[in-house]
C-alpha cells in the first residue's frame, strides 16, 4: 500500500513541512519544517530571519521562492541533505508524528504534490518524490534506534 500525504486536512498531515511541527537549530527555534528549509536557501541572515519569522508556512515558502536575494551557490548540491537534517529534527523533537511515522510500517510515503515533481509526485505521479524517500529514511533510521 502507498500512504499519500499533503494537504493539512488530509490524513498523515503530519509528514508535511507545512505541519505545526517546529525545529531548532544552532539555538534557534523554527515554526515549521518549511520556514527552516526555505530559509536555508539564502545566505543574508536578515532574509533568513524574516522568512524564520513569516505567520503561516506559505508566506515562509512564498518568501523562499523569491530571486529578489540570490540563492547560496551551492543550494542544489546541499537542498536534500538540508532537508534531511530537518526532516529528521522534526521526527526526533516530536513524539506524535514520529509514533505516526513508525506507525506506517513499510509503507510507501509520497508527497501527494501535484506542483512538484522534486520533492513530491508531480502532476502525473513521475515525480522524484524526494520528501517521501527522506521520510522513508527517518522512519528506518528511528525504527533502528527504538529499544528492542
Amino acid at each position: 500500500m502507498t500512504i499519500y500525504f499533503y494537504a493539512q486536512t488530509d490524513p498523515y498531515s503530519e509528514f508535511s513541512n507545512f505541519a505545526p511541527y517546529g525545529v531548532s537549530f544552532d539555538d534557534t527555534w523554527w515554526p515549521t519544517v518549511e520556514h527552516y528549509f526555505q530559509a536555508q536557501k539564502f545566505e543574508d541572515e536578515a532574509y533568513r530571519d524574516q522568512i524564520r519569522r513569516a505567520r503561516k508556512p506559505k508566506d515562509a515558502s512564498a518568501l523562499g521562492r523569491t530571486r529578489a536575494f540570490p540563492l547560496r551557490a551551492d543550494w542544489e548540491a546541499v537542498k536534500d541533505e538540508v532537508m534531511y537534517r530537518a526532516v529528521s529534527r522534526k521526527f526526533e523533537t516530536h513524539p506524535e508524528p514520529r509514533r505516526l511515522l513508525l506507525s506506517t510500517g513499510t509503507e510507501t510515503l509520497v508527497e501527494n504534490a501535484p506542483m512538484d515533481a522534486y520533492w513530491g509526485c508531480g502532476p502525473d505521479g513521475t515525480g522524484k518524490n524526494r520528501l517521501g524517500q527522506i521520510l522513508m529514511r527517518v522512519r528506518q533510521e528511528l525504527r533502528a534506534q527504538e529499544p528492542v
